[in-house]
């Protein structure tokens, strides 16, 4: 079979279309830095270059595969909508052009649990559990393409949808790099009282999802699946175990949420006002997700895709600082 993964200079597509390699797929992969993909080309990947904002590049992109696993997009909390809208929206709708006009018959499109977040604790949420309002415009613009997915369906078009929690391992560039730069700086604290439980999801956990909704039958498709490893874990444990395996000083600071969300707020008017609106180093959004519940119900990905985690979140950690350590800017 061959495949499209979108997103491949990044961390989940570049490791998703690692393993579909390794399985013998035939692979085709774009991305933003060609650098990025290499070490794809490297085991056979076929690598087109080119920006999926071009509708005519995401044709091109689509022509003679049969599946199309989708990780491009804008990610992020601060910024202009436009700028999201264009990453998540529009690049999407691209693609789905694209699988309709060269008659591609699967579209697995990675969108986020970040729809769901409303400021408060929520524990198992299914995934119709969408609320009224978003968060931010990154989740906004996330459920627009997932609607824009959807929609394809009346023209033939399989699709899947997978919204998969704080993904962590080797390759991680984002979420756990971000607190490990600011414990260093000496500025992370624990944002209330430091027992709130998330979800996270290994990459290979992940990258299995993945694998079997390329694959999955009929039933399962048209709809949405939560993934994450289903073992929530207190956030402050978790960091504060990466940071040991980094041999840096634990977070034992705390900050009352009341304060640490006024003084987020503060931050972002003078970012706003700041030229060039730089992104503010303290967000009220971080404080929210830095001190809430969130878990997710993955019993339907598990009903519908088989899905059963089998790396652990531990493990996952452990692979990620073993690959940290290694990096110029983790030593």
């Amino acid at each position: 079979m061959r495949i499209l993964v979108t997103g491949a200079s990044g961390f989940i597509g570049g490791r998703f279309a690692r393993l579909a390699l390794e399985r013998g797929l035939d692979v085709r992969v774009s991305g933003r830095r060609a650098e990025g993909v290499e070490h794809l080309v490297r085991r056979g990947a076929q690598f087109i270059p080119g920006d999926l904002g071009d509708a005519e590049l995401a044709r091109r992109l689509c022509q003679g595969v049969e599946a199309v696993v989708h990780c491009a997009g804008a990610v992020g909390h601060w910024g202009l909508y436009q700028t999201f809208a264009q990453g998540n929206v529009v690049v999407t709708e691209n693609v789905v052009e694209g699988c309709l006009k060269e008659h591609v018959r699967r579209l697995v499109h990675l969108s986020s649990p970040s729809i769901y977040f409303n400021g408060r604790s929520r524990m198992a949420i299914g995934e119709d559990q969408v609320p009224g309002r978003f968060a931010n415009h990154y989740a906004r613009t996330k459920f627009i393409a997932e609607q824009k997915v959807f929609g394809a369906q009346e023209f033939g078009l399989e699709v899947l949808a997978l919204r998969p929690r704080f993904v962590i391992g080797a390759g991680d560039t984002s979420l756990l790099p971000r607190l490990v730069h600011l414990q260093r700086k000496g500025r992370l604290a624990i944002i209330g009282n430091g027992l709130n439980k998330v979800d996270f999801t290994s990459i290979h956990n992940l990258n299995e999802a993945l694998y079997s909704a390329v694959f999955a039958d009929g039933r399962a498709l048209g709809q949405a699946y939560n993934i994450s490893n289903g073992q929530p874990l207190p956030l402050w444990d978790v960091i504060n175990y990466v940071l040991r395996q980094l041999q840096l000083p634990q977070v034992t600071r705390y900050r009352g949420y009341g304060l640490a969300y006024g003084l987020a707020a503060l931050n972002e008017a003078a970012c706003a006002l700041w030229p060039g609106r730089p992104e503010p180093t303290l967000s009220r959004l971080a404080m929210q997700v830095m001190s809430r519940d969130f878990t997710l119900d993955i019993s339907r990905a598990s009903q519908y895709l088989g899905y059963q985690p089998t790396t652990s979140v531990w493990a996952a950690l452990d692979e990620f600082c073993t690959w940290w350590k290694h990096q110029p800017s983790g030593r």
